[in-house]
C-alpha cells in the first residue's frame, strides 16, 4: 500500500487532549471527531487538511491518555500516515488498532518540512520526500500487523 500526500508538521509530547480535546470526547461520531482534530494546537488544521495529508511529528506523538478518539480522529480527518521520531506506548497500539499507519523514522522527522509532499510504500516501509528527493528507510510493520491496517483495523481484519 502506498499513501501519499502534505506534510503537516509538530513538535514532541503532541498529547491526546490536544489531537482531540476532552470536550468532544462525549461523541463516537468520526466525522465529528475529525471536524476538532488538532484545534488546540493548530486551528487551522482542520481547514487545510486534505484526504491523504500526512503528519509528521518528533518524540512521544500521543502521549497522555490512552484514547482511541486521538488516532480516530486523525484517520477520519483524511491523515493517511503519522511518521514520528518515536509514539507514546498505548498510542502506538490504538493506532494500529483502528487501521492508522504509523512509522518511527528519526532520519525522515529531521529532514521533512511542513508543506512538503511525501509518498511512501507501507509494505517496505520507504519514505520519500517527493519536494526534495530524499528517501529514508523506516522499520515496516511485520506482514500481520500490516494486514490489520490494510482491513482498515483490528475488528475489521477480524471479518
Amino acid at each position: 500500500m502506498t499513501v501519499k500526500g502534505t506534510v503537516h508538521r509538530y513538535g514532541n509530547d503532541v498529547d491526546t487532549d490536544v489531537i482531540i480535546p476532552a470536550r468532544y470526547l462525549n461523541t463516537s461520531s468520526e466525522e465529528e471527531l475529525a471536524a476538532h482534530c488538532m484545534e488546540d494546537i493548530d486551528p487551522d488544521f482542520i481547514k487545510r487538511v486534505k484526504k491523504g495529508d500526512v503528519i509528521v511529528a518528533e518524540d512521544n506523538f500521543g502521549c497522555g491518555s490512552s484514547r482511541e478518539h486521538a488516532p480516530i480522529a486523525i484517520k477520519a480527518s483524511g491523515v493517511s500516515l503519522v511518521i514520528a521520531n518515536t509514539f507514546a506506548r498505548i498510542f502506538y497500539r490504538n493506532a494500529i488498532n483502528i487501521g492508522l499507519p504509523i512509522l518511527e523514522c528519526p532520519e525522515a522527522v529531521k529532514r521533512i518540512k511542513a508543506g512538503d509532499t511525501v509518498r511512501c510504500d507501507l509494505a517496505k516501509g520507504v519514505i520519500t520526500d517527493e519536494t526534495t528527493g530524499e528517501s529514508f528507510q523506516a522499520q515496516p510493520f511485520p506482514d500481520f500487523i500490516q494486514r490489520i491496517i490494510d482491513a482498515g483495523g483490528l475488528l475489521k481484519s477480524l471479518k
